[in-house]
């Protein structure tokens, strides 16, 4: 059996990852496939987010801070790299479920998963070769010029630490009207079409600022695109995972593990 596909979801707070994760798995085992979830926030609260493999088995957030008198922000920063040092133990769980895809929710402060030295060990731990970046934009940021720039530039920052594939989905695209969702997904495909947005969207003062950065992104190479996806609604599911087997497999379909769910 082949090495299955990793998939790391990251993104800002309040983009949506853990329901995006749980709703990607759904689709999958709906589909006929099997899906692994991991979960890598120690101090995870949602009760009724059931990982496969969960890290709160090897470290937790209230454990650390009762243990060594830390606050919320320290013991995330702490956990961080005890995960790390237990990350074989964690490896080991996922090897013992037999998985087409192993999904990876990080924790939902940002900075923990992609600017920790830590991560990157991780990373090389659970995934190997045959693992992809799955960077969320939150819409409530993305609908404005200056919000889509510097998530734009967020998830560049993230391609550039790992170095492994990216796909950029645009969560929770439902909350979005239709020409909300024409123009974000515009300023994805189209640099002149962002370029113009933030020159004319863009107080006077920041005008300069914003096309710095602009051109930055401009400088990074070509715009890859989003993905419009919503767990609520289900839709972008499988162009995700489409975007996934471009990765993996060349852009070839799996062969189902099991008979599709008809649920």
């Amino acid at each position: 059996m082949e090495e299955p596909g990793t998939v790391y979801f990251t993104g800002t707070a309040g983009a949506g990852k853990t329901t995006f994760v749980r709703a990607f798995a759904e689709w999958m085992n709906a589909a006929g496939y099997d899906a692994t979830v991991v979960n890598l926030d120690p101090g995870l609260e949602d009760s009724t987010f059931e990982p496969d493999v969960d890290v709160r088995e090897w470290v937790r957030l209230a454990d650390i801070q009762d243990e060594y008198g830390l606050g919320p922000n320290g013991a995330q920063v702490a956990a961080a790299d005890m995960i790390a040092l237990k990350i074989f133990d964690i490896k080991q769980a996922v090897t013992e479920l037999k998985t087409d895809y192993v999904l990876v929710d990080t924790p939902g402060q940002i900075e923990l998963f992609a600017f920790r030295e830590a991560s990157k060990a991780i990373v090389d731990a659970l995934g190997g070769d045959r693992s992809t970046i799955a960077f969320l934009f939150d819409p409530a940021l993305a609908r404005n010029p200056g919000g889509f720039i510097s998530l734009s530039m967020l998830s560049a920052t993230v391609e550039f630490r790992f170095r492994l594939p990216m796909v950029n989905l645009l969560a929770k695209s439902d909350v979005l009207t239709p020409a909300q969702l024409e123009e974000i997904s515009g300023w994805s495909e189209d640099r002149e079409r962002l370029y113009e947005a933030v020159t004319r969207d863009t107080p006077t003062p920041d005008v300069q600022l914003s096309t710095e950065l602009f051109r930055a992104i401009e400088a990074l190479g070509p715009l890859l695109g989003l993905v419009p996806t919503s767990a609520k609604e289900g839709t972008g599911l499988d162009a995700f995972y489409q975007s996934c087997q471009r990765v993996f497999g060349a852009g070839e379909d799996l062969e189902p593990s099991h008979a599709p769910s008809s649920e």
